[in-house]
């Protein structure tokens, strides 16, 4: 393991976790500028092709590395608790995952709560992808994968398709899931210490900016308390360091259960979507090129 380089990254976390001198939270729009802003520092590389396009109604964007298949694509959800996050704070993770999959990505900037709550994320992923067919795509050259919240987001959109009867994509694809609304399993408490990038109170605020007066054990909600059966093939990272661990466990050992095709990669020593810090982190670069090998071997 890098140890230099994640030591170096867990103290970039410590100094922006440090508390702001008006003692006060960040505003919403902060958030969403803050992270648009820390996201586009990792710059997309020059051959990468960036088309913005609008998916009925939706903004959105193509990333191609070179030598994409035009014919495969990867619908691409960011996290973002919801609530921030858009294809600007993702570019340089999509792009990755474009090269390492050689497919491309398709990033959608999804209504975002509470402006938006529940479901108007999943609606918009769920327009996307059939967009996606209406274009031509076939279903066993589409995966759906996202982080965080979109992680979440993707096994949310997954079991609505599945529910309405679409035609399910070749595979989901789960980094670091947020799938449980309630927030109430173990891991929220027992590795809160030990967690860079996940503080204090900060998910259940999410969770009702996004939920509203919806049950939060909605399985659409909370994809932790859904019957996975007649999933597509999934496969889930999470890292030793995430309040979100049991999250991402619990909804493998479901899948499994539930005879999905499912895989995990569990790293111990890693933090929330470390995928995002692969510039900086060798173990980053790697788990991006498991997903593209992963990709590969169940599209088309």
């Amino acid at each position: 393991m890098s140890q230099q380089q994640l030591d170096k990254i867990l103290k970039i976390f410590e100094r922006q976790n440090a508390p702001s001198t008006s003692g006060k939270p960040p505003s919403l729009k902060k958030s969403r500028e803050v992270l648009d802003e820390n996201g586009a520092k990792f710059k997309v590389p020059a051959d990468v092709e960036m088309e913005p396009i609008n998916v009925d109604g939706v903004d959105a964007e193509f990333l191609t590395a070179p030598g994409a298949d035009a014919e495969k694509v990867v619908l691409y959800l960011h996290g973002g608790g919801y609530a921030i996050g858009s294809i600007k704070s993702h570019r340089y993770l999509m792009q990755n995952v474009s090269r390492a999959s050689g497919a491309r990505t398709l990033g959608i900037n999804y209504a975002l709560a509470p402006e938006n709550p529940f479901p108007a994320a999943i609606e918009d992923a769920a327009k996307a992808y059939r967009w996606l067919l209406k274009q031509g795509i076939k279903a066993n050259n589409i995966a759906i994968a996202g982080d965080s919240a979109g992680g979440g987001l993707t096994l949310a959109t997954l079991l609505y398709l599945r529910d309405a009867g679409d035609p399910l994509p070749a595979a989901g694809v789960g980094i670091s899931p947020w799938t449980d609304m309630t927030c109430s399993a173990e891991s929220y408490t027992t590795r809160l210490e030990i967690d860079p990038m996940v503080l204090g109170n900060g998910l259940e605020k999410m969770a009702d900016f996004y939920v509203g007066d919806t049950d939060k054990k909605d399985p659409l909600a909370s994809p932790v308390f859904a019957d996975m059966t007649g999933m597509p093939p999934l496969l889930i990272h999470v890292g030793g360091r995430e309040v979100l661990y049991d999250d991402a466990i619990t909804v493998y050992e479901n899948a499994k259960k539930a005879g999905v095709d499912v895989e995990l990669l569990d790293e111990p020593e890693m933090f929330h979507v470390w995928h995002a810090f692969a510039p900086m982190l060798e173990e980053a670069q790697e788990a991006v090129d498991k997903i593209g090998v992963y990709l590969r071997s169940k599209m088309g």
